[in-house]
């Protein structure tokens, strides 16, 4: 890691059930070369020195975690998860805050389900918004062309793409910008589909970096099997 790059948080909003997976448990569950795909998607940030801890939130129930080799790591700690993705995350930086964490420090958010993160793509991050005002993303420009649709599933028009990037994860602000930005936008009832739609409402303009396009989410079986493919992931 670069000297300039800053120490950081990370949390990990890991309540959801993955219904999409069709699996016979939460998708961060499933096997992938030998380990589950949260154990992976924690790796990356258990392995990087700029770490200063680790929040997941999981669900109150989740029977699954205390069977992880992970879940005795000092390191980490588990919280309570939330109905949604932003509840998730707002516990744990609530959680930060009563250690004492400072609003100027920085968290990082990633999926759960996001296992294939590469140290260069974290450390670019890091470097890249060491200094900023707001934070940022990873995100992929768009490649291919996209359609608008109209209800009945026809081509309404070609939408240029050339402004559109896919966001990804990790995400990146200070502690105490993204928590008052979550918690009012709880309170006012909006819609937030990540940490920087949060930000967005609060009148705020994340810095995208790009990122590597096979840093994918596990939404679908296969993409499971696509990883597993991969020689990263196959179990020895």
């Amino acid at each position: 890691m670069s000297l300039s790059s800053p120490a950081f948080w990370a949390v990990i909003p890991a309540a959801g059930v993955g219904a999409r997976m069709a699996a016979d448990r939460p998708k961060q569950y499933l096997q992938l070369g030998g380990r589950t795909i949260l154990e992976h998607s924690l790796g990356c940030f258990l392995d990087h020195p700029g770490l200063k801890g680790l929040v997941v939130s999981l669900a109150v129930d989740d029977p699954y975690w205390p069977n992880l080799a992970c879940a005795t790591d000092p390191r980490i700690t588990r919280v309570d998860g939330g109905e949604e993705r932003s509840g998730s995350v707002l516990n744990a930086l609530l959680y930060l805050h009563s250690q004492g964490a400072s609003d100027d420090d920085w968290v990082l958010v990633h999926d759960a389900a996001r296992p294939n993160l590469s140290r260069d793509d974290l450390d670019k991050l890091l470097f890249e918004l060491a200094d900023d005002s707001v934070g940022g993303l990873l995100a992929v420009p768009a490649r291919d062309t996209l359609k608008r649709a109209d209800k009945h599933g026809r081509v309404l028009e070609t939408v240029d793409r050339t402004p559109i990037w896919q966001a990804y994860t990790p995400q990146m602000f200070r502690l105490g910008a993204l928590h008052r930005a979550l918690a009012d936008s709880l309170v006012s009832d909006v819609v937030i589909t990540d940490e920087a739609s949060a930000m967005e409402w609060a009148g705020h303009a994340p810095r995208l970096i790009e990122g590597r396009s096979d840093n994918l989410k596990v939404t679908r079986p296969e993409d499971l099997e696509w990883l597993r493919q991969r020689r990263t992931f196959q179990s020895s």
